[in-house]
């Protein structure tokens, strides 16, 4: 991590009584492939950053929080028995994880804290999970005597997002936050549970990721709205086929089946889904025998989805996905929930200064601002530091 511990350390002091705490990091993640399938019960393929969320973590002896946002230069104080939280969003994170861990019995105290966080905003890293899950992995550990498993520390920060936040994510993010291994990405399986660890150490390539520094305001929740019209295929098909609980059971025939009964919007997302999970599981069948060449075709199979079916691309991205096409980049494709943010692109060493170079002067010279460049490398998950 790029965040220094003395930093974050130095405002827990100012902030507070002048003693220290203890102090844990989670990381922001990436996800080579498998986009907008978690919330399918389908397969997504992560890794671990190095960039991530740093907190120093003090009980005080009473039944507040008392929480400083470095970055955001705010402090918010807030009980752990008042059932509506705090109203600033990024307190509503801490309360919720604090919440749910004393839902599952962990007898939570009131505590001081402060951190600060080097991911960037906006770029599909997931700067949300990173805080859910240095909180969640902490409590566990001041309080939990480390009795609750990894999962379930992931599934606190799922339910922070959907009950203190409002949105219906999936568990990738927090599971990848929480499960990160340096040198390793995981592919998992989102209704079981069960992941694998794949070695990633692809010799002649480098994962960068060109982000756009573009997050368009979108009016509703195209979010959610996405999930409920996959919610609704599955529905139709399950009325046809019984043992189709979501479309991570669905195949391209059956979509057919219920074109009729479903909306033109509807199931084109669902053609995406089913797509996107055989692009996962023939990632997995390339990377386990080296074959990045494969890799980066279904790279850009998912960005085609991602932008035509789906629709949660923008005029930028699919930009930056044009050029990497253009300048022989193996694969690329937009990552994290879309309407802005990072492509994720797989590059061939020799090819890596003069792609950076292109990318950067030519959608300075359409968009009039420079993206910016961050090298991807596969870090560990949430974890105490001192």
């Amino acid at each position: 991590m790029n965040l220094k511990i003395d930093d974050v350390r130095s405002r827990f002091i100012k902030h507070f009584d002048g003693s220290t705490g203890s102090i844990y990091a989670s990381p922001g993640r990436i996800n080579l492939i498998g986009e907008h399938t978690d919330y399918n019960d389908g397969f997504v393929f992560p890794g671990a950053v190095q960039q991530g969320m740093i907190a120093e973590i003090k009980p005080n002896g009473t039944r507040n929080v008392r929480a400083y946002s470095i970055d955001l230069k705010d402090k918010v104080e807030f009980s752990l028995d008042d059932e509506k939280g705090p109203k600033a969003t990024w307190a509503r994170y801490i309360f919720g994880v604090c919440r749910e861990m004393m839902a599952l019995g962990v007898p939570v105290g009131g505590f001081n804290t402060a951190f600060s966080g080097d991911v960037p905003l906006g770029a599909g890293m997931s700067s949300s999970a990173a805080l859910e899950s240095v909180y969640a992995f902490a409590l566990n550990d001041l309080w939990g005597d480390n009795k609750i498993e990894k999962m379930e520390l992931a599934r606190v920060g799922q339910r922070t997002e959907h009950k203190y936040i409002g949105v219906n994510c999936g568990i990738m993010d927090q599971f990848a936050s929480i499960h990160g291994k340096a040198g390793s990405l995981m592919r998992l399986d989102c209704r079981s549970g069960e992941f694998k660890y794949y070695p990633f150490d692809p010799k002649g390539y480098k994962l960068v990721l060109v982000n756009s520094c573009v997050k368009h305001e979108l009016v509703g929740s195209p979010y959610n709205d996405r999930r409920k019209s996959c919610e609704n295929v599955a529905a139709k098909i399950n009325a046809k086929h019984p043992e189709v609980k979501s479309l991570r059971d669905a195949t391209y025939e059956m979509l057919d089946e219920v074109r009729p009964e479903v909306s033109k919007e509807d199931a084109m997302r669902a053609h995406y889904v089913i797509g996107e999970r055989e692009r996962v599981l023939t990632v997995c069948d390339a990377l386990e025998k080296g074959d990045y060449e494969t890799v980066g075709h279904m790279m850009y199979e998912t960005h085609y989805g991602l932008s035509k079916e789906y629709e949660v691309s923008c005029e930028e991205l699919d930009f930056l996905n044009d050029i990497a096409k253009q300048e022989g980049v193996t694969g690329s494709r937009i990552m994290g929930g879309g309407f802005g943010g990072c492509t994720i692109n797989l590059v061939s060493e020799e090819l890596y200064n003069n792609f950076v170079k292109v990318a950067v002067d030519k959608f300075a010279e359409k968009f009039g601002k420079k993206p910016v460049i961050i090298d991807v490398v596969i870090g560990d998950g949430a974890r105490k530091l001192e």
